[in-house]
């Protein structure tokens, strides 16, 4: 058979284009796989790393459910929706030396047909779940089918160009495409989390609660209290434990989660020696709370590191679907009420940079005006694109002093009154309702109250009265969920390889459903079209320009005000647990650290 002949082969390249080729071990975008068939582990894991001790985490708020799934319910810390979690297998894994490469996991190996119509997946027939069954392709199908069906919303935007799923025989599933242009797909579906179909068949799949599901992945849940902690303790003898993908990693005997009221909280703790390990930030934190004697005996160590991904957009987000924000000229005059420099020098220590695109630090990020291939693609869409865009670069306000903050809140007065407002007795009138503009920003933490008052201040200098809603996770869930909100905070996660969860992201189609993360509203015929032009970029070089004109329509269209993001990641860790030697250019792996009192087995 022709599939048997491609894995003798053992080629191992996914190019764009119309010259792929196609790999037994793994596939990659746009380059050859990082490593060959017979690699023993990932650079960044040290294979010989010991096996035992406890590692102890924390997470602010609380939980209700270990169905991540699902759009009910505060799923558990150590879960995702999709990739590999804790407690979950998936067909493939990532690995973070490469922009977009995987790796056979629960799949042995994987064939894609030449002209990019279907992927094929084996899977190993030494795998299982923890309740010994064996996983089979009807799991595959049956999980497949199940999360687009009935569970969050972005399972059918990221697996939209996705025909069926078909299981060949008891260890072999095939996916079929309705589209052959769509180059990622064979990887993002090596991502599907692969669930019991048995166990769910006597459990419903929609329900969020709190009994431990049957997992297929390196640790299960062994306790817990409910909305406090959660414990994940190693599975012996684990089928997975000795493959490529996995060897060096997943340590410890024991990973507890411990929640607590918030971050304040959280932070308290890891000072006390409460848990092992934190990503620091706030950087108030980085630069004056860790002078305390732990940090100078050696026992809490700090390291700062840099990746090659985009940095993730953290922005206020406006709700284009409340009439205020349909107008992108009321969109833009608050841009220039928000004073980054204030921020980061009194709150911030000036360690942090100002986002300029959605893609910051990559070679993804729009920059100056657009020329070349970029500019050729945009001008398809001119008549519905704002002229400035072709004209100049994207820029925001810088406000060094009082008078450059004083010149910015004029530019937001100019362009709310060519937006029809009028400020009357001290209060910005709504021209539709000549009601006084009253504005919630719905947060879920307080983590970043702080950095929101002055903004707050120069909103009533705009006559606009603005609060600052705290709720629970449930509560804002909820809000979210119904679209209940005028602005919110949102972290906008970005990847060095962009493809489906753009849709997500952006797309009219997630506009109005329940669950989606097009938490602005968008409903832009060009912003669908450059989303459709990323999956169907036929290569590198293709992608790279639909992204960029992508960015810049956002941007030139202030669907919100771009915050900060730090240009190091900082890691605080007591020297209870110890890293590896070596970091991968595209993520921090926290499963290939060990305890440093482990003395147990090396496999």
């Amino acid at each position: 058979m022709a599939f048997q002949k491609k894995l003798a082969l053992g080629l191992g390249l996914l190019f764009f284009g119309e010259t792929d080729l196609y790999a037994a071990h793994g596939i990659a975008m746009g380059a050859s796989p990082h490593y060959p068939a017979d690699f023993k582990h990932f650079s960044y894991v040290n294979p010989d790393a010991p096996k035992g001790g406890v590692l102890h985490l924390a997470s602010a708020g609380t939980f209700d459910s270990f169905n991540p799934f699902v759009i009910k319910g505060n799923p558990a810390a150590g879960l995702t929706s999709i990739h590999p979690s804790y407690l979950h297998a998936t067909l493939m894994v990532h690995s973070y030396d490469e922009p977009m490469g995987a790796y056979g996991y629960l799949a042995e190996d994987v064939e894609v047909a030449p002209d990019n119509s279907a992927v094929t997946f084996r899977l190993r027939r030494e795998a299982t779940f923890h309740d010994g069954t064996p996983i089979r392709a009807e799991d595959v199908v049956w999980s497949f089918n199940t999360l687009r069906a009935k569970g969050q919303p972005l399972y059918g935007a990221y697996y939209a160009d996705v025909a069926k799923a078909e299981a060949l025989d008891a260890h072999t599933v095939r996916f079929t495409f309705k589209v052959t242009t769509n180059r990622e797909l064979p990887i993002i579906l090596g991502e599907l989390p692969i669930l019991s179909k048995a166990y769910f068949s006597k459990h419903p799949f929609e329900d969020a609660n709190l009994i431990p599901p049957v997992g297929s992945g390196p640790y299960k849940i062994t306790a817990f209290q409910p909305g406090h902690s959660v414990t994940y303790e190693r599975v012996k003898g684990w089928w997975g434990a000795d493959l490529p993908v996995c060897k060096g990693q997943n340590n410890f005997d024991k990973i507890i989660f411990e929640y607590y009221k918030d971050q304040t909280v959280v932070f308290e703790a890891f000072k006390k020696g409460s848990y092992d390990l934190r990503l620091e930030n706030v950087a108030a934190n980085w630069a004056t709370g860790y002078n305390i004697p732990a940090v100078k005996e050696g026992k809490i160590k700090k390291l700062e590191l840099s990746f090659e991904n985009p940095q993730a957009m953290n922005i206020l987000t406006f709700n284009t679907r409340k009439g205020i924000f349909a107008d992108a000229r009321v969109r833009e005059a608050l841009t220039y009420a928000y004073n980054f420099e204030w921020v980061n020098k009194t709150l911030f220590y000036g360690l942090y940079e100002r986002l300029h695109s959605y893609f910051s630090g990559s070679p993804l990020a729009a920059v100056g005006v657009p020329q070349g291939a970029e500019l050729a693609l945009l001008k398809r869409y001119e008549k519905e694109l704002p002229g400035r865009l072709f004209k100049e670069p994207f820029t925001l306000p810088v406000i060094k002093d009082k008078a450059q903050e004083r010149a910015s809140l004029e530019r937001s007065k100019s362009l709310l009154q060519e937006a029809g407002f009028v400020i009357k007795n001290g209060a910005l009138l709504d021209p539709g309702t000549q009601k006084p503009v009253v504005l919630e920003i719905l947060l879920a933490q307080e983590n970043i109250v702080k950095s929101l008052q002055n903004f707050i201040h120069n909103m009533e200098k705009l006559g606009i009265k603005t609060t600052l809603r705290i709720v629970d996770a449930a509560q804002y869930e909820a809000r979210l969920g119904k679209f209940d909100f005028d602005m919110i905070y949102s972290v906008i996660p970005q990847f060095i390889s962009p493809g489906n969860e753009q849709r997500e992201f952006w797309s009219s189609s997630r506009a109005d459903l329940v669950g989606a993360r097009n938490y602005a509203g968008i409903k832009n015929p060009v912003v669908d079209a450059l989303v459709e032009d990323i999956q169907k970029a036929p290569t590198r070089q293709d992608l790279e320009v639909a992204v960029r004109a992508l960015d810049r329509v956002l941007l030139w269209n202030f669907y919100g005000i771009p915050l900060y993001t730090s240009p190091k990641t900082r890691i605080a860790y007591w020297n209870k647990i110890v890293p590896p030697q070596t970091f991968a250019k595209y993520g921090l792996s926290l499963d290939a650290w060990w305890s440093a009192d482990a003395k147990g087995e090396k496999s």
